[in-house]
């Protein structure tokens, strides 16, 4: 006899059983890639000047960045980095003032492996998120580049450390610390600085 063909509903079967089981095995292969990291630092700004032309210190600020990365090759990583930071100033009225920034930027990070210890380096691009307390909030292009360290504990876990400068495209004519006709500072130029020394640790899964 002629063996009887499988009719097409026996074949959707198999078809969408071969579908599940490589799309679990995508995932999962995916899930040991991704890395997230949690890094607390320390943040150093340029400064802003004030109505009259005179200089404003910006007091350097604790700041927190939360990554997620995926491995793409052996010595490469994408990453997703959320870096934020508050910087308090005081205006030439001695009005105290804050400046909060969120930077989002995806970064290609470069790893240079010797044995558990790695040296990293990172150039990102992306935005930054620009709130003043006493004023507006606006989003400016920005780019950064990195230079780190990980020690990797075990497979899955390490530490790492992170000296990482932002360089934000602003309009130095924005009024964003401006209120109705009062501002509270400027910007000193087109190019705001943001410059932070990070501590954390990367978990894989």
């Amino acid at each position: 006899m002629l063996p009887i063909s499988e009719g097409p509903i026996v074949m959707k079967k198999k078809l969408s059983s071969l579908i599940i089981i490589f799309t679990l095995l995508s995932g999962s292969v995916l899930a040991e890639q991704l890395e997230v990291s949690a890094m607390f630092g320390q943040m150093y700004s340029s400064d802003l000047t004030a109505a009259s032309g005179s200089n404003i210190d910006v007091d350097s600020a604790s700041n927190i960045a939360i990554g997620i990365a995926w491995q793409e090759s052996v010595n490469g990583q994408g990453q997703i980095l959320l870096n934020r930071v508050n910087h308090n100033f005081s205006n030439e009225n001695n009005v105290n003032n804050s400046l909060n920034i969120v930077y989002a930027h995806f970064n290609g990070v470069a790893l240079f492996r010797q044995q558990n210890y790695v040296t990293t380096m990172s150039l990102g691009v992306g935005g930054a998120y620009v709130d003043a307390k006493a004023g507006n909030k606006e989003l400016y292009p920005s780019v950064s580049i990195a230079f780190g360290t990980r020690y990797e504990l075990s497979n899955n876990i390490a530490m790492v450390t992170e000296l990482r400068a932002y360089a934000t495209l602003i309009d130095k004519d924005d009024a964003i610390f401006c209120q109705q006709e009062s501002c509270s500072a400027n910007f000193d130029n087109s190019l705001w600085m943001d410059s932070s020394i990070t501590v954390g640790i990367a978990i894989k899964y």
